[in-house]
């Protein structure tokens, strides 16, 4: 079967093409309501809010509530989640949980972006959703933004397909940063970014069917999918390597002055080298970025809580660098 009628998962395709061109997923993946009580026992509330009624597309905000009334305003988290672009939303358990971590453990307001999926919705539809929901951000008059939120204390988190969605997101509102005022985005965190191209890498062909969740297979079929109808991995969206010449460079208008930039990078994760080489391009058009090496296959925080925790002190750490000294250089593997 070709990859234009499945994508495969563990045991069972993730998505299948019907007779009638619709599309159907099997797999399901288990999802959390939000939590908006607040005398419910839980350290953080959350509600969902749609912010495109024709796309059906929102957020979830997460709001972490300290014991006492925080004296200034929390920082701002935008979470884009992952899934190859094709699966799980802003409600799905790990993300729900992840978002929930991320609350409690940097006492800050997360603002969970349900884009849309393909192929139902190809690329760029997803950067849409994305820079639709900074523009919503900006403007809601929700209270668990205006009363908690300090829009000019805002960071743009992604993981996989969402880290991918943060750089485009980024170079979208690079040259119009003053419409997103209030917000302010003091940096980007980039979480094993997913990205490809045709030409394989070295950790491609070494790390191809070792991944316990991700394999080089699926990473193929899920962008086969997730690309306009015809295009290959070496389109931008895919290979970032790609883009217009000034793109990266546009990235240090966002942010801090140079904008800060952060990649955590697993060893075991078969997009490494393309990860590094980026990360290094990046350096080279002048932004600040720094290299965060750890262990693990791409999405290990999914089975390994001790990753977790090292994802949040990471995270941590990097915003609270942000308005300190330079970060370290990227270092070689």
């Amino acid at each position: 079967m070709s990859d234009e009628k499945s994508v495969a998962g563990e045991t069972q395709p993730f998505v299948i093409l019907n007779a009638d061109g619709s599309y159907t997923r099997p797999v399901s993946f288990p999802s959390s309501p939000p939590k908006p009580d607040p005398d419910s026992d839980t350290p953080t509330l959350s509600k969902d809010v749609i912010i495109n009624d024709t796309n059906k597309t929102g957020v979830r905000i997460l709001i972490y509530i300290p014991k006492e009334t925080p004296v200034e305003k929390l920082p701002l988290l935008v979470y884009y989640h992952g899934g190859g672009f094709i699966v799980m939303t802003a409600a799905t358990t790990m993300n729900h949980e992840l978002c929930e971590l991320l609350s409690a453990h940097l006492q800050a307001v997360v603002v969970s972006v349900d884009y849309r999926n393909a192929p139902e919705h190809r690329l760029p539809a997803a950067y849409d959703d994305g820079v639709e929901a900074l523009h919503w951000i900006k403007s809601t008059q929700d209270p668990w933004l205006t009363e908690f939120s300090d829009l000019s204390n805002c960071y743009l988190l992604g993981s996989s397909a969402g880290a991918n969605l943060v750089y485009h997101a980024a170079l979208r509102v690079s040259q119009h940063l003053a419409d997103l005022e209030p917000s302010v985005i003091k940096g980007l965190i980039l979480h094993c970014l997913f990205i490809g191209g045709v030409e394989r890498t070295e950790s491609e062909i070494r790390l191809a069917s070792t991944g316990l969740l991700f394999t080089l297979s699926l990473s193929d079929s899920m962008w086969n999918l997730a690309l306009p109808v015809g295009a290959t991995r070496d389109r931008e969206y895919c290979n970032l390597m790609r883009g217009s010449p000034d793109d990266m460079g546009r990235i240090k208008d966002v942010g801090c002055q140079p904008a800060l930039q952060v990649m955590i990078i697993r060893d075991g994760d078969l997009m490494m080298d393309r990860q590094i080489e980026f990360a290094k391009a990046l350096e080279l058009k002048g932004v600040e970025c720094t290299c965060f090496y750890s262990d693990g296959y791409h999405g290990v925080e999914a089975t390994d809580k001790a990753k977790v925790e090292e994802l949040l002190q990471e995270i941590s750490r990097f915003m609270s660098s942000v308005n300190g000294t330079k970060s370290n250089a990227i270092s070689d593997k």
